[in-house]
């Protein structure tokens, strides 16, 4: 237990950017915040530009990034199948980010070895963080979606002149 404790600590503290990228990554967030609510022309915002950036300059982030990009395309795939499938994509979310973040710390970060053996000690390093993660995705999965649905069911009892917004699942 001690141990596991131990190389999570370590993991963590691999995983946490320096004062510099700290210091970039917040004013990234903010200039994109400011520049979404500044009046600016329809689409002219630093929000593409800033992820490019950040992709290029803040080491491990870009898997980061795509890893969280995947479970849009899930969602968009998911559409079609229902509410049904709502558990399985957000587990499977999970897990491909777990799968990608995770070889990107054994790829980058030379905590581990570059064989099989650093891998697997990786993947096992990283399984204390792969609860909270499924039980975040699962949770954060209900309430988004059941707040959708909740409203979406109140809109419907009051009367109304508009159509029907996009319904997804």
């Amino acid at each position: 237990m001690t141990l596991m404790a131990r190389l999570g600590t370590s993991r963590a503290r691999a995983m946490e950017l320096s004062h510099t990228e700290l210091a970039l990554a917040m004013g990234i967030i903010g200039l994109d915040v400011v520049a979404r609510l500044a009046p600016h022309a329809p689409n002219f915002t630093p929000v593409a530009a800033s992820a490019l950036f950040a992709g290029a300059v803040l080491r491990v982030m870009g898997v980061v990034y795509a890893a969280l990009a995947l479970p849009a395309l899930l969602g968009r795939w998911g559409r079609a199948r229902g509410a049904i499938m709502l558990a399985p994509l957000a587990l499977a979310s999970s897990l491909i980010f777990f799968a990608t973040t995770n070889f990107a710390v054994w790829a980058f970060s030379g905590m581990y070895t570059h064989d099989l053996a650093g891998l697997v000690h990786c993947y096992v390093a990283a399984l204390p963080f792969l609860q909270n993660t499924i039980i975040g995705d699962m949770l954060w999965t209900t309430l988004l979606f059941g707040g959708w649905w909740t409203t979406r069911f109140v809109a419907d009892l009051t009367p109304r002149t508009t159509t029907h917004p996009a319904r997804p699942f």
